[in-house]
């Protein structure tokens, strides 16, 4: 019989390596198999989605930190003003519609108490200033010349679809407002 070359401690060492590899080849053969199945969502990981497209909202008047604020899509007035740190004691809530939705660019005006608004001026005599289209009522737009509740209701909707106004200009993409009407609106009227 033909001797053997190695001893029995080096055979025992050489098949103590081949087990060794072996289960660490399994071991990372299993690995990349549960690293292939994409990991279940939690909610942490769903509520801390990027917001790269927030929206920047000028927050002026009767609150307590006026200034730029960057709030999510599908914000609301209320929501703008809560983040300027609410409204002061001389505010004048009720000439602000807290549910109406903001859109990128826009400013929130909140009134002082006693000042006239554009919804006042419009009710009797002179303008106090141009009625903003990106934040007006329904009545501050039904109170301007030449446009009653069916088009100011047609502004409102057409500012709900399409995001707050940029330009006088956009308004004869209304139905019913021509150059005609935008020609009758001009200084009355600002984005």
């Amino acid at each position: 019989m033909p001797e053997i070359p190695f001893t029995r401690r080096q055979l025992a060492t050489g098949a103590f390596i081949v087990v060794a590899l072996l289960v660490l080849g399994g071991k990372l053969l299993a690995h990349r198999a549960t690293s292939a199945v994409p990991p279940i969502p939690t909610a942490a990981r769903t509520t801390a989605a990027p917001t790269a497209a927030a929206l920047v909202i000028d927050v002026v008047g009767a609150v307590r930190r006026p200034g730029l604020y960057h709030l999510r899509h599908g914000a609301r007035v209320a929501d703008a003003v809560a983040r300027a740190g609410g409204v002061t004691r001389k505010a004048q809530l009720d000439a602000v519609n807290l549910a109406a939705p903001v859109a990128d660019g826009e400013q929130v005006v909140v009134p002082v108490r006693g000042a006239a608004t554009p919804a006042a001026a419009a009710g009797g005599g002179a303008a106090a200033g141009p009625v903003h289209l990106s934040t007006a009522t329904l009545e501050q737009l039904d109170g301007l010349p030449g446009i009653g509740p069916v088009t100011a209701q047609k502004i409102l909707s057409y500012r709900q679809q399409h995001g707050a106004f940029g330009s006088v200009a956009e308004l004869d993409a209304v139905p019913g407002i021509g150059p005609a009407r935008l020609e009758q609106l001009k200084g009355l009227v600002a984005p």
